[in-house]
């Protein structure tokens, strides 16, 4: 199928991938895509295998029940590569993605840890993982990564690469013309002053003046505060800690978007769900969410580029 170029007019059109053909992923891009507000909101085109429960508009191969995990994975990141060039060429103006099975990924022969690093390798962009909701923005410095592995990738120029990349999409994408980051420490405490390890005081604290941002501070604190209305969001150095703040938060309300990419990409904020998947029991809401705020988020891109026009 050849899409013609998205316009300047009319409700953005969005690629959306099924994800994992085994898990919820059809079903509650299905149940999502039938909702009035989303219908209202963008033009949807359907990209993943042919054999789901969804009528895909751009087909990469048959998905028949009872297929592998690798097969599957395969389905799943071809899906992600077509939907990436019909964004980078202007067919769709931006990207939702029903969510994948990493192991899955990895047998199919996608060595990418997730949609996030295979955006990134894919675009070529740096990027960042945010997680947000009406309540808290979160974005991860590291993202998927074992945890006896962070206290050596969180470096200074990663956290202040994320938090550019973090105010720049804040500042484009939401509006906010002036974010107000704040930095959460690695270390319990932030460290209490070396007690329980001194990267706070050597890596983090250096790192937030560079950036303009404030912190470190306690995990226990600092997602209450930008609750509060203290911050905009909250640069997490580790997975769990970000995304246990916002999931606690905001379950079925949050949204995955990645900042960097040269289009706006959103995702639901839960897992394949395999054990339920096909019983009709799926929730759909946090798809909803992913594509209204996908459309929300093509619809200030191009409002920026007309307006620079």
């Amino acid at each position: 199928m050849s899409l013609r170029r998205s316009g300047a007019h009319g409700r953005p059109r969005l690629a959306v991938t099924l994800g994992d053909p085994r898990g919820i992923g059809p079903e509650v891009v299905e149940q999502a895509a039938r909702t009035e507000a989303v219908r209202n909101a963008a033009e949807l085109v359907f990209v993943g295998p042919r054999g789901t429960s969804v009528d895909v508009q751009e087909s990469v191969g048959e998905w028949r029940p009872g297929g592998s995990a690798a097969e599957a994975g395969r389905l799943a990141a071809a899906a992600i590569e077509r939907a990436v060039e019909l964004a980078l060429s202007g067919a769709v103006l931006g990207i939702a993605t029903a969510p994948i099975d990493k192991a899955a990924l990895l047998a199919g022969g996608t060595d990418d840890a997730g949609h996030t690093e295979m955006l990134a390798r894919l675009t070529g962009r740096d990027v960042a993982m945010m997680l947000a909701s009406d309540r808290l923005r979160v974005v991860l410095a590291t993202t998927h990564l074992a945890l006896r592995d962070v206290p050596g990738a969180v470096t200074g120029e990663l956290l202040v690469r994320t938090a550019q990349i973090a105010r720049e999409g804040l500042v484009h994408g939401f509006g906010i013309a002036h974010p107000r980051l704040a930095l959460c420490a690695l270390n319990p405490h932030g460290g209490d002053g070396g007690r329980f390890g001194t990267e706070d005081d050597t890596v983090l604290r250096p790192a937030a003046a560079r950036a303009g941002i404030a912190g470190p501070f306690s995990a226990d604190t600092v997602f209450v505060r930008a609750m509060r209305g203290e911050f905009d969001a909250v640069i997490a150095p580790y997975h769990d800690v970000g995304m246990t703040a916002i999931k606690v938060a905001s379950f079925g309300a949050a949204v995955n978007v990645t900042l960097g990419l040269p289009f706006p990409r959103t995702s639901p904020d839960h897992g394949t769900a395999l054990d339920i998947a096909g019983r009709g029991i799926a929730d759909a809401s946090s798809m909803v969410a992913a594509l209204l705020m996908a459309a929300r988020l093509a619809e200030a891109r191009r409002a920026e580029a007309t307006s620079a026009a």
